[in-house]
């Protein structure tokens, strides 16, 4: 069996999520909070031998303080990051543990996850070293200049969208970020195609919706509803009401 590595990136500044109470990935979501959702797909299976969530340094203090002794009973580490997501992913690969043989990168902010869709992430990257969820774009895709006025209509052929996981052999994953530069790439399978390395494309599903505003947070808790619990083998934290996820 493999071993896997997951990285949960949760620094980013979340400016057009608009809410005061909460930063984005610490949000209340079907009373956890959203990145918890996406941390507990990952937490009961045996072939993630480690979960690290990323978070902004400026709120280290405030997690740790809501969250620390959840931290410790989940296993999970936490990792500051950067100022981009790239940075970010960047700092927590200096993190891996020895024996995790692939690396698994999940939006925090992406909470409405299916194990089968996991399960078929992991075994592509297995095959090929290199594999995400996407969708096909199916809306009609308009070319917009600055003055709002549209340009052209693009061809939707070929087009899929861009989902998490994304997963990549170790080794693979590690020459990416080596090679960037300073690229700030808005996923990480941009860095690897940089590299030649061709990735391999996993149906997902529009349930898989990224949290970004706060209509998306209301449509995320009816996606949630749509799917199977996640694998644990016991509570993912101590309070079994779930009240310090609030």
């Amino acid at each position: 069996m493999s071993r896997f590595a997951v990285i949960l990136p949760a620094a980013g500044r979340g400016s057009r999520f608009h809410d005061k109470s909460y930063k984005k990935p610490f949000a209340p979501l079907a009373n956890k909070s959203i990145w918890l959702h996406s941390a507990e797909r990952f937490l009961g299976r045996d072939d993630v031998v480690q979960t690290i969530l990323v978070i902004a340094p400026e709120d280290r203090e405030q997690f740790f303080f809501k969250f620390g002794a959840n931290i410790a009973f989940m296993g999970v580490d936490v990792v500051d990051g950067g100022a981009e997501r790239a940075d970010s992913i960047e700092a927590a690969l200096g993190h891996l543990k020895p024996q995790a043989e692939f690396v698994c990168v999940h939006d925090a902010a992406r909470p409405a996850l299916a194990d089968a869709w996991i399960d078929a992430v992991f075994a592509a990257a297995e095959k090929t070293g290199a594999a995400i969820l996407a969708v096909p774009v199916a809306g009609t895709l308009k070319r917009v200049g600055p003055d709002r006025k549209i340009e052209e209509t693009v061809s939707r052929e070929g087009l899929w969208e861009a989902q998490t996981p994304q997963v990549f052999r170790r080794e693979l994953l590690l020459e990416a970020y080596a090679k960037r530069d300073g690229f700030q790439a808005t996923d990480d399978s941009q860095l690897v195609e940089r590299i030649g390395h061709p990735v391999t494309v996993v149906p997902g599903s529009p349930i898989n919706i990224k949290i970004t505003t706060k209509e998306d947070q209301r449509l995320a808790e009816h996606s949630l509803r749509a799917l199977p619990k996640p694998k644990l083998s016991g509570p993912s934290h101590p309070f079994a009401d779930g009240d310090m996820w609030r």
